[in-house]
Formats: C-alpha cells, structure tokens, sequence
C-alpha cells in the first residue's frame, strides 16, 4: 500500500521540491477522511463521490487523473485503517487553523451531496472537528456556509 502511494505521488504530483512528501501525505489523509464521511450513513453514493472528487480536485489543484488515482489511494487507505488518528495526527501537525475549518467544510460538502444529513453523519464531523481542534463556532459556521451554498 504504502509503495503505490509513494510511487503515485512521485510519478504524478512530485514537485522535486523536497517538501512534497508531507504535502502527499496531508492530501492523502484529507481524502481519506473525505472517504470515512462517505461511507458514515452506510450508504455510498454517486453524488457523494462525484462531491469528494470536486473538493479534493480544487482544494489540492490536481488534474482529474491524478485527483481519481489520489481518491483510489484514499478510499483503500480509509478501508484499511481501524482510526482516525492516522489522518488527524498529520493535519494537526501540518494544517493552519484555517485549513483545518477548511476540512471541515470539505466534509459537510460531501456529507450533504446527497441532500440530506444522517445523524451518523453529523456526528462524524462534529467527531472529525474536534479531533482536529477546530472550535465549535467554526464548526457551525462551516456547515451554514456549505448548506447556504446548496
């Protein structure tokens, strides 16, 4: 797992600049909790999908082939984990607090692809956010930005 990763990021993304490692790795681990909210209310869906590869194509600024194979990585990686902390541990090390409400914000996105929020849904985020040290205000903040922009 870890080589198709590495070898994904150095064949397609690597920008030679030194810095990318962490880079890949804070894509990787904001695709895949974009992947563990897709699947929180059980029911994996098109729009849900289609929203998750939008985000991370504009939030990371990658070409449609590289942002499929990033979310291929990501789903096999969410799959594969048994927490959370893998993926909270490098944004919290990593990510400003605005990025951070910024994550937020790409999984209320996904969340409410399918019009709706299940109450496995909101909790994840509310889980997500906290783990993440995002304060409530911004918590709320970030889905009333996401639900005015629906």
């Amino acid at each position: 797992m870890l080589r198709a990763i590495r070898d994904f990021f150095r064949e397609r993304i690597d920008t030679g600049d030194g810095g990318g490692h962490d880079q890949h790795a804070l894509q990787l681990a904001t695709a895949a909790l974009l992947f563990e909210m897709q699947r929180a209310d059980f029911e994996e869906n098109e729009a849900e999908r289609e929203v998750l590869e939008r985000v991370l194509q504009q939030t990371f600024a990658l070409g449609r082939d590289e942002t499929r194979e990033l979310a291929r990585l990501a789903q096999r990686e969410s799959k594969d984990s048994v927490s959370l902390f893998q993926f909270t541990r490098l944004i919290n090390a990593h990510f400003s607090a605005e990025e951070k409400v910024r994550v937020v914000e790409m999984l209320w996105q996904v969340a409410y692809a399918d019009g709706r929020i299940d109450r496995y849904e909101e909790a994840l985020v509310r889980k997500i956010a906290d783990l993440i040290y995002v304060p409530h205000r911004d918590f709320i903040r970030a889905r009333h930005r996401v639900q005015e922009a629906q």
